[in-house]
């Protein structure tokens, strides 16, 4: 997984379709991230937040009972220690840090789940920044936890009532409000998506994951390498930065996505967020809901980089329904004493259903647990109580 062309581009998906109010943003931030990412002195400023704020490295932990019950060896990268209780502090501490090194004192961030808008209120926290997190009117029904964290740490929440009311149209907003103040705020994209350079720079920002992930794993298989990588995907950031770890390797890397939209599957090639790559479209070339039980996979595309993994067959994409989610979610619970984050548990509700099948017996098995379920308790609970489903 290397850097994209010279145009932004992953094969042929990625790019930069941006009004042209926007185009000399991107080429700031292009500039600003290559320089960071060359200093020395920006890295190691990196990595002392994460290592001694963020929690880094995080273990791999061995999943003994549900590795009896399964049949497979399940290794899980626990993504859900970093503080805040996801991956997603990795990339806005970088962006956090890029805002600063550019000038700017204000991030806009857009969260689906909240728990990439957790993070950038908490980075903001940490480094003395303004910080506004657009999110779905409905995704803040179904995560007011969260929206009160951010709250706490001192952002503003602002509810979106277009469209779907969901993660796509928190990515409208965020992106027309930094058109309108681009100036003094800079975009803290949260996954593998958007416009150049969004799309590598947060590949890169969490490739961190994988690099750990591959050396942990090598001492607890006795120098080998997983056979099998799985994470789930929406935009795909978890799933980037693990895989970047293992492209290399003999791993099959299997991306997992919900069910009720999984556009590596059903998506056909077209244009949004800034961004070309596989999208859920009408004929007509309309943009289509997403639905999951989950906020944070309830998006209707994939970063334009798993699109050309796809392509290249580098990458397999399947999908998990929400019932299998919400018994992978009991099972992890029962069995390993660990409550996943929805968005996670799609990855493990994939590895129950295709362990002794197309991963065989004796397989070991590295599991991205990209965050923890305590944002997700209440709302499992209503639905294990209601029977209803979760849309």
């Amino acid at each position: 997984m290397g850097p994209p062309g010279a145009d932004g581009r992953f094969g042929e998906f990625g790019g930069r379709f941006v009004p042209e109010s926007l185009v000399p943003a991107c080429q700031e931030l292009e500039r600003a991230f290559s320089d960071a990412w060359a200093d020395p002195e920006y890295r190691a400023k990196l990595d002392a937040i994460l290592r001694d704020y963020g929690g880094r490295p995080t273990p791999v932990t061995e999943c003994f009972r549900l590795s009896e019950r399964l049949g497979v060896r399940v290794l899980l990268k626990r993504e859900d220690l970093v503080h805040a209780g996801s991956h997603k502090l990795n990339n806005v501490v970088g962006q956090a840090l890029l805002t600063q090194r550019m000038g700017k004192r204000r991030m806009v961030a857009e969260t689906g789940a909240g728990q990439h808008g957790v993070a950038a209120a908490t980075a903001a926290a940490l480094l003395g920044l303004e910080c506004t997190v657009y999110m779905g009117e409905l995704d803040t029904e179904r995560q007011e936890l969260n929206v009160f964290r951010m709250e706490l740490l001192g952002a503003q929440v602002r509810p979106v009532r277009s469209g779907s009311r969901t993660l796509k149209d928190a990515v409208n907003e965020a992106l027309r409000d930094w058109v309108a103040t681009v100036g003094h705020t800079h975009y803290c994209l949260g996954s593998v998506m958007g416009p150049h350079p969004f799309p590598y720079m947060v590949r890169e920002l969490q490739r961190v994951v994988g690099d750990e992930a591959r050396a942990q794993c090598r001492v607890l298989l006795d120098g080998r390498d997983p056979d099998v990588v799985v994470a789930c995907v929406g935009g795909g950031s978890n799933a980037a930065g693990t895989f970047a770890g293992f492209v290399e390797t003999a791993a099959r890397l299997v991306g997992v996505e919900a069910a009720g939209g999984a556009a590596a599957t059903n998506g056909i090639p077209g244009v949004l967020h800034g961004m070309r790559s596989l999208l859920l479209q009408d004929e007509a070339g309309q943009i289509l809901e997403a639905e999951s039980i989950s906020a944070g996979l309830d998006y209707p595309g994939i970063g334009p980089e798993h699109a050309s993994l796809g392509a290249s067959g580098r990458a397999a994409y399947e999908s998990a329904t929400d019932d299998e989610v919400l018994a992978a979610f009991q099972l992890m619970a029962e069995t390993e004493g660990i409550l996943p984050a929805l968005e996670p548990a799609h990855a493990i509700a994939w590895v129950v259903r295709e362990a002794g099948r197309s991963v065989p017996e004796g397989s070991s098995v590295l599991v991205t647990l990209s965050g923890r379920g305590d944002k997700d308790v209440a709302q499992v609970r209503d639905l294990l109580a209601t029977g209803r489903p979760p849309r």
